[in-house]
């Protein structure tokens, strides 16, 4: 048998090295503090598109725990506590995503800049992604001009049933049914995504509302927008980063929101992190974030179809 050998190269496995520390360098280069917070916790994410992986009760715990899905919830009690700018590089777990890009496990770089409007941090992002992948430039559009685009309509304005239309004219939907931000999310990635692979770098901004979730909403010309973006490389999504929402308030009433969904769904409903709300009812400070995939950020260095080449171990030797 084989399948004790790593599945990446010693020359990826090089590349990985370094830019783990070039991202490291980055950081201590504008002062911004590493952290580390821990892997389990007591509370999964309410995110109907998030399964986080689930421990058993045991001897220490007699309640079953969560892995992080993200470091998220734990540096925002960070950033309530004083923490300023701060960054985290470690591993976060997901239910249920396998494939060429996904993997249960994974190395997730996440940030988060006090002070900081989406504009400024999209920028630093950029700055970051072509230093790491050795390249000059990136472009920015919203999310309803790349829509009216490509498929001439305006995400803002259509309908469910009309966008099941548009899909039918790009894709075989079949009996599909979905909703509003399921013919969305389809179009996105299996429509959209593919004519941006010849675009490098391209950030995405300004999502329906309806896709905000933990990114505060505004009115932008007589719409109401989340101020959120998504870095798509070479047409495969790499980073998320919000105008992280600061009202505890809503952060709880969006929680109940995506409960309803899970349950009509037929998913587990999830308790939202208490201690979240408590340092967000303290004070959260005024700042955006944002989550990048490092593995991801490897295969695009690498020119590699698929995250078990830049892994030492992906989920099935593991």
């Amino acid at each position: 048998m084989s399948d004790w050998r790593p599945g990446a190269t010693r020359a990826a496995l090089q590349a990985r090295g370094e830019i783990f520390a070039r991202i490291r360098q980055f950081f201590a280069d504008r002062q911004v503090l590493e952290v580390d917070t821990p892997v389990l916790s007591r509370f999964g994410v309410t995110d109907p598109a998030i399964e986080p992986l689930r421990l058993a009760p045991s001897q220490a715990q007699p309640s079953s725990m969560f892995l992080q899905s993200s470091p998220e919830f734990a540096m925002k009690r960070l950033l309530a506590a004083g923490s300023g700018p701060i960054y985290q590089l470690g591993k976060a777990f997901r239910d249920g995503e396998i494939g060429a890009r996904h993997n249960p496990e994974f190395t997730l770089l996440e940030w988060y800049r006090p002070g900081f409007g989406l504009e400024q941090l999209i920028q630093e992002v950029g700055e970051l992604v072509c230093e790491c992948l050795g390249r000059d430039a990136w472009d920015v559009m919203s999310y309803q001009a790349l829509f009216q685009e490509i498929l001439g309509v305006d995400p803002w304005t259509v309908t469910a049933s009309q966008l099941q239309e548009v899909a039918a004219q790009h894709l075989d939907v079949g009996e599909l049914e979905l909703d509003y931000d399921g013919w969305l999310d389809l179009l996105m990635s299996h429509v959209l995504e593919p004519v941006l692979a010849s675009r490098g770098l391209q950030f995405v901004c300004d999502y329906p509302p309806s896709q905000a979730a933990l990114a505060r909403c505004v009115d932008r010309d007589g719409r109401v927008v989340a101020q959120r973006f998504e870095l798509y490389v070479d047409g495969i999504e790499l980073a998320n980063g919000y105008a992280e929402l600061l009202d505890a308030k809503e952060l709880i009433a969006r929680a109940a929101s995506d409960n309803t969904l899970r349950k009509l769904s037929g998913q587990e409903p999830r308790a939202l992190d208490s201690r979240l709300v408590a340092a967000m009812q303290e004070g959260l400070p005024d700042c955006s974030g944002v989550a990048l995939g490092v593995d991801r950020l490897l295969m695009a260095k690498l020119g590699a179809d698929r995250l078990s080449a830049v892994m030492p171990f992906d989920w099935t030797c593991a």
